[in-house]
């Protein structure tokens, strides 16, 4: 005898596909982010082979990139808006879901202040579901009157920031740390028309840096102190990350279907 499915509803309506539920409940999966303008996105050539890589990784299985690239144009053109924040979230089969919300801002973002915090995420290198550390650190970061956690080891050894990439200047180059991150598609797309540099960067090392600044798929902003340590805004090297950025051509999602 067959068992029946499990009956499922969330707020009330019923789920047309328990299995579907069960797998994106599992926490097991990973996911990219992008901003999309006018039908273009910088750097999706990246998020598309970050997730085939990391699909394999997980599920030991390739990503279509067609698809991937069919069912974001079809969610964002069902979605009705030309600019806007899409998200690709991959499942074991693999399943894919899109989501699609406002667009952040364009331009500069506010600057930060962060907190240091002792926290590395795991496998830091896959875009991973399950960000529990990472949320806790960055509520204990704004409960104490900081924009966002710095996450670090126990030695001090800077890794990323808790929703982005951290970058130094030390007057002659722009340094990102070298230990073990995500390296996020915007810092993929700004390291080499910066002439950037990876080194080992700890938190001792902070008073020797004239500025910092952070990336992720929402913006790039200065940073302007972590934890005691103040940094000024440097004008001019923010000016030449923000034209390196806007060098960047965008790629079109391509035709659903």
């Amino acid at each position: 005898m067959t068992t029946p499915p499990a009956y499922i509803e969330i707020d009330g309506a019923p789920v047309a596909d328990p299995d579907l539920l069960a797998t994106l409940m599992s926490g097991y999966g990973h996911f990219t982010a992008m901003q999309v303008r006018d039908g273009l996105v910088k750097g999706l050539g990246l998020h598309l082979d970050r997730l085939d890589r990391s699909t394999r990784e997980l599920f030991d299985t390739p990503l279509d990139h067609d698809r991937v690239r069919a069912l974001l144009a079809g969610a964002v053109a069902a979605s009705g808006r030309r600019d806007a924040s899409a998200r690709v979230y991959v499942y074991d089969g693999p399943r894919i879901v899109v989501t699609v919300r406002e667009p952040a801002p364009d331009g500069p973002g506010s600057p930060e202040r962060l907190m240091s915090v002792d926290y590395w995420r795991p496998a830091p290198h896959i875009k991973h579901l399950g960000g529990f550390g990472q949320d806790y650190h960055g509520t204990a970061a704004r409960r104490a009157g900081y924009d966002s956690a710095l996450l670090t080891n126990p030695y001090g050894d800077i890794a990323e920031g808790a929703v982005a990439n951290i970058a130094f200047w030390d007057g002659t180059s722009v340094v990102w740390p070298s230990a073990p991150c995500l390296e996020g598609i915007t810092m993929a797309l700004l390291a080499p028309r910066l002439g950037s540099v990876r080194r080992p960067v700890t938190l001792a090392d902070l008073p020797g840096y004239r500025a910092a600044f952070v990336t992720n798929s929402r913006t790039i902003a200065a940073v302007t102190a972590i934890d005691e340590i103040a940094f000024p805004v440097d004008e001019d090297l923010m000016k030449r990350v923000h034209a390196a950025y806007g060098s960047v051509e965008g790629e079109a999602l391509g035709k659903a279907g």
